[in-house]
């Protein structure tokens, strides 16, 4: 049976990939050496994605600040 790719572009793609992995460990389809390679890879990647969205909130939270400073003055 052809394996389908693991999506890592959001956290819930995240989510359900290392629930696909686990479960092929567990399935005996994949080692658990490179299962854990993979669940490295997909932490650092769901890591970086709630950076972005940490400095996209950052970025929204300076602007609605900037524009009461605006209004003050």
């Amino acid at each position: 049976m052809a394996r389908r790719p693991l999506r890592m572009d959001s956290p819930h793609n995240i989510r359900l990939s290392i629930t696909k992995v686990a479960n092929e460990v567990r399935d005996g389809r994949l080692s658990p050496s490179q299962a854990n390679a993979i669940i490295c890879a997909a932490n650092a990647i769901l890591s970086s994605i709630r950076t972005d969205e940490q400095r996209r909130k950052i970025q929204e939270l300076e602007k609605i600040l900037e524009s009461y400073g605006k209004k003050e003055n």
